[in-house]
């Protein structure tokens, strides 16, 4: 019986320096999505329906999802723990730089969780 050759071990990737573009198209004042964005990875790949939600322990990313059998699957995803947290930092930064480009009014009664105007769609 003839045996399988065994695959050699795939050549190490040298980690290339990723460029995250984050554009907020949209902040929401009431329900748990907070905004809608899409990122740009080294001006070459696009990425749209990024949402920022109001999680139980703060703001998180979510990922373009389906909903399959097995529950919701995202569509694209960071592989490396090292790049989904520059991603979903990178976001998450995005997010906040949104937000103090608020009116100052709205953004204090937003702050002090007080009920606000709805919030304009931004274009960026």
């Amino acid at each position: 019986m003839k045996q399988a050759p065994i695959p050699a071990p795939a050549p190490q990737r040298e980690a290339l320096p990723m460029q995250v573009d984050v554009k907020i198209h949209a902040l929401h004042a009431s329900g748990p999505v907070l905004a809608d964005a899409s990122v740009n990875l080294n001006g070459c790949f696009a990425i749209r329906g990024v949402k920022v939600v109001d999680g139980s322990n703060g703001p998180f990313v979510s990922m373009p999802s389906y909903k399959g059998r097995d529950g919701y699957k995202d569509i694209c995803f960071p592989c490396t723990k090292e790049f989904r947290q520059q991603f979903h930092q990178t976001v998450l930064d995005a997010y906040q730089q949104a937000l103090t480009q608020l009116p100052q009014r709205q953004q204090e009664s937003w702050n002090q969780g007080q009920e606000a105007p709805p919030a304009p769609n931004m274009k960026m």
